[in-house]
């Protein structure tokens, strides 16, 4: 597995975490990196540190854009898998837009429900297919 899609999958878990025990990521994060099993990377502080800073924005595209769902009623795990994308496509510029949409997608097909992957992969691509109104 590539370390980049290890260090996404090591952020849902973070944010995953957080949500469903009701605590602030980069407490979950910070207590992750200090037992160090395993290992958090580089690249995983990246996007929950990034996710984190921009949630607010990264919810209210995410509400805007997802056709009738709000960001509470979504599954959590699509909830941090998009949140991770979204931040990926606006703010990663050495992630290409289609990579960011791709790997969300792929991790949705590992980790969530069977419409789940459809879900992510149609509001990621028209997040990405409009980032240039959505800047930041």
């Amino acid at each position: 597995m590539a370390a980049r899609r290890k260090a996404r999958k090591r952020a849902l878990e973070v944010l995953f975490e957080a949500d469903q025990r009701g605590l602030a990521p980069l407490d979950v994060l910070r207590d992750k990196i200090q037992r160090a099993d395993p290992p958090v990377g580089e690249y995983a502080v990246t996007l929950v540190e990034g996710v984190v800073a921009h949630v607010e924005r990264i919810d209210e595209v995410l509400s805007t854009y997802s056709m009738g769902w709000t960001v509470d009623r979504m599954p959590a795990v699509d909830r941090a898998i998009l949140r991770i994308g979204v931040w990926e496509v606006l703010h990663a510029a050495d992630v290409p837009d289609h990579v960011a949409v791709s790997e969300a997608v792929e991790i949705a097909q590992e980790l969530s429900t069977d419409e789940s992957p459809k879900f992510v992969n149609g509001l990621l691509a028209r997040i990405a297919e409009l980032k240039e109104t959505l800047s930041a």
